[in-house]
């Protein structure tokens, strides 16, 4: 399973907005991914993994799990601590 070390939240206060809240992870203490994005959804938040656009205007992941459980696992660490920065801010 992955290690994550480290989870840093950045709030976003931008009324109107879907996105809500951008993470920046370490693994195992030695690798850092930024600019995930926390949004809000339908049916409730979800992350979405870095990406940059295409020359053909589509969006391609940069980093990204490569199986279910591991992006449940990320999920379900990151969201909750953008509860815990809700609740502190």
């Amino acid at each position: 399973m992955l290690n994550i070390t480290d989870i840093k939240i950045r709030l976003v206060d931008a009324e109107g907005s879907k996105l809500k809240a951008v993470a920046s992870i370490i693994i195992d203490g030695c690798f850092a991914i930024h600019d995930i994005k926390i949004i809000a959804g339908d049916s409730g938040e979800f992350i979405a993994m870095p990406s940059r656009k295409t020359p053909a205007g589509d969006f391609k992941d940069i980093a990204h799990p490569i199986n279910t459980e591991t992006r449940e696992h990320l999920r379900d660490l990151i969201l909750k601590e953008y509860q815990k920065a809700l609740e502190e801010a």
